[in-house]
């Protein structure tokens, strides 16, 4: 075998190797750019958030008894730009509420714990809902869109204002997030749209604990 025909029949090969080394560089490059972006998506946030975190420390105290359950934010976080519609079909986001504490609560008429939290959230919207403070609760229901409304009468919930989410996506919003893994899902959330404190499950919203725990958040 002559040498133009080894060299001839390592060069596919080394074609191939080149390929491959160069698929590995772009994935690593790749790679750094998705976590230069992710780092600077955080640290964007964080000028905006880092005081919701401070104040979740500060808060942490309080979470006890009847709202032991509920994990205040260890770091800044922003919620995504949750969109969803009230009771005349009108869309509404987070910025909405834009310089207002708001406990987000996420349900489904499907939810078994959900039945017994939804009057405790009215409770607590009727005691120190206003300017500054909202309870908004997002029904996540798929399928027979009447059903929701009809099961707030059955429950006793006349006075909570209605949103709603067919598409569930503000489920999977905060799912990405890790904020989000069944129902009922609940997250307290200060006026800049930044995380103070989330709940996986229901939580006694009526209680004096959660109320101390809300009030505490409200002020300045």
């Amino acid at each position: 075998m002559t040498e133009q025909t080894k060299q001839a029949e390592k060069s596919p090969i080394r074609r191939r190797y080149a390929l491959i080394a160069s698929g590995i560089a772009a994935g690593l490059a790749a790679g750094w750019v998705g976590i230069y972006g992710i780092a600077g998506l955080q640290r964007n946030g964080d000028a905006t958030c880092a005081p919701a975190a401070a104040k979740a420390k500060t808060l942490k105290p309080l979470t006890h008894g009847d709202v032991a359950a509920v994990n205040m934010a260890s770091a800044p976080l922003k919620l995504p730009e949750l969109a969803f519609n009230d009771s005349a079909g009108k869309p509404h986001t987070l910025a909405d509420w834009k310089g207002r504490t708001v406990l987000l609560n996420l349900w489904a008429t499907w939810c078994v714990p959900c039945r017994k939290e939804m009057p405790a959230l009215e409770a607590l919207q009727t005691k120190l809902g206003g300017s500054s403070f909202e309870v908004v609760a997002i029904n996540i229901d798929t399928r027979n869109l009447d059903k929701p409304k009809a099961w707030l009468d059955e429950v006793g919930v006349k006075k909570l204002a209605y949103y709603a989410d067919p598409s569930a996506k503000v489920f999977q919003d905060l799912k990405a997030i890790g904020r989000a893994f069944g129902m009922p899902t609940t997250v307290l959330i200060d006026g800049n749209g930044c995380e103070l404190g989330t709940i996986a499950g229901p939580a006694e919203w009526a209680s004096r604990d959660a109320v101390t725990l809300v009030e505490a958040a409200l002020k300045n």
